[in-house]
């Protein structure tokens, strides 16, 4: 008789409490992050019944509590490439490229997440990935440091190497997807003691703090693990209350009605005692700061046109204020952000219309547009609700928030600094695969279920369409009303 198999999605999950649990246990800061996170939550629940009675039917209540990411650095092609085989068991595929040198950061990276929204209902947990470019690494000694220490070692232990093989051959049961579990977690621990010197890892640090956090240890210990917070902003005002040390921001858009993208904010990485081991042997104490907790808060997933007008918007806040290493000016800029994102519309509505956002439809199950005399539009039968139309949650990442939660936590001081310098072909190269568009992804979202709710409704297509206001306009407008 056959053993059932364990879907992706069961096996996600189990692995993102594994790596929940095991954080908490390695860094109680964490613990005290998550304690507040809960405590905003309520508080935002109490004071919005409409808010909560939403959360509730889409099923979303019940996760709250849930982590939504964690992330990793790695080394090497070769680790980047076996945690494609590692996350693929977990349903998890890569998502978006990501050039961090933009922001002086010496890798790239990728999100490994489920693809779907029954995948993400069941568990949306998913892993931000940067890979270490060493051709940024002007120091040719530090570079030839890295490399040898990166190839002597491995990250994953041989069992966990050898469940990956059998799940590629014919997937998992039950008892073998516990082990996995155990397996892969052992990939992300933390381990205080480093595999070098003191020297080399002052080095390393030296030219760039990342650099030393990838290399100088056992493997790509999880540095992060984020929260999903209702009131971001009451969350990252209450950290500095609890003894935490916040950003001098919240990283992304403004404050918005209508949320968009994504917004995040964390507490900085405290200094962890670590051992290194010198030359002669000996084994001598320091520290080591990288490991930090992170709060998100998603909106809405915005088309190539609404990312146009929104990095538009973004690059002449950083041009007209630019924030301050240190945050000292963090008000003036926060300030000039919302001036500046007033030429971002607020509404739902407009949003659709204008088609800056993905939304997705569906039908009332009692409607039926029947026979019309005149051609329908896609309003008509919002109007009449008939269709509903819900704006599809960001699921990805935004390069200059994630450069700017790395350099927050790796030190304000980078070593040397990277010139803009993106290399898709070589990261995907490195991972083996290429990466999936995610606007794509929300792009065939939309598209299935609009023609899933009017197959709903009696009708194959949609008529007429109400002509969508070129988000150029929008541009044009920013561009008119700021010198």
């Amino acid at each position: 008789m056959n053993k059932s198999l364990v879907s992706a999605d069961a096996i996600r999950a189990m692995f993102a409490s594994a790596m929940s649990d095991m954080y908490q246990a390695e860094a109680p800061q964490y613990c005290a992050m998550k304690a507040l996170v809960a405590d905003i939550n309520r508080q935002t629940l109490a004071n919005d019944p409409q808010l909560e009675r939403r959360l509730a039917e889409s099923g979303e209540l019940e996760r709250l509590d849930v982590e939504r990411h964690g992330a990793i650095r790695v080394g090497t092609a070769e680790e980047l490439s076996t945690l494609r085989r590692l996350f693929a068991v977990m349903g998890m595929a890569p998502v978006g490229y990501y050039d961090l040198s933009v922001a002086g950061i010496p890798v790239h990276s990728t999100a490994f997440r489920p693809i779907g929204e029954n995948a993400l209902r069941a568990s949306p947990f998913r892993i931000f990935t940067s890979l270490l470019r060493p051709d940024l690494i002007s120091d040719v000694k530090a570079r030839e440091i890295a490399t040898k220490i990166l190839v002597q070692r491995d990250i994953f232990t041989p069992r966990c190497l050898e469940l990956i093989d059998l799940f590629e051959r014919r997937g998992f049961d039950d008892e073998e997807a516990r082990e996995f579990v155990v397996e892969a977690a052992k990939t992300f621990r933390w381990n205080g003691q480093a595999t070098v010197s003191s020297k080399v890892y002052q080095k390393l640090y030296a030219r760039h703090p990342l650099l030393a956090d990838i290399v100088c240890f056992k493997g790509p210990h999880i540095n992060h693990l984020t929260l999903h917070a209702l009131d971001i902003d009451g969350a990252h005002h209450a950290m500095a209350a609890r003894g935490l040390s916040p950003k001098s921001i919240v990283e992304g858009p403004p404050r918005r009605r209508c949320p968009i993208l994504l917004r995040q904010t964390s507490f900085k990485a405290r200094p962890e005692p670590v051992e290194f081991i010198e030359e002669d042997g000996r084994r001598v104490p320091g520290a080591h700061a990288a490991r930090f907790g992170e709060i998100e808060q998603r909106g809405a997933a915005l088309t190539a046109e609404g990312r146009a007008l929104y990095d538009k918007l973004l690059a002449e806040t950083q041009s007209a204020v630019p924030l301050a290493a240190d945050g000292a000016n963090a008000q003036a800029f926060n300030e000039e952000l919302a001036r500046r994102f007033t030429k971002f519309p607020d509404d739902y509505e407009t949003l659709r219309r204008e088609k800056l956002a993905f939304f997705r439809y569906s039908a009332d199950p009692r409607a039926r547009a029947g026979e019309p005399m005149f051609p329908l539009s896609l309003d008509d039968l919002l109007r009449t609700r008939a269709l509903r139309a819900e704006p599809i949650l960001y699921e990805d990442f935004l390069p200059v928030s994630a450069a700017g939660i790395f350099r927050s936590n790796l030190g304000e001081q980078g070593g040397e600094e990277f010139s803009a310098d993106a290399d898709r072909h070589a990261f995907e190269a490195a991972l083996g695969a290429p990466v999936l568009d995610e606007i794509a992804i929300y792009e065939e979202a939309e598209t299935q279920s609009l023609a899933a709710s009017l197959k709903a409704v009696g009708l194959e297509s949609v008529a007429s369409l109400q002509p969508a206001k070129s988000a150029d306009a929008h541009i044009g407008a920013a561009d008119a009303s700021h010198n």
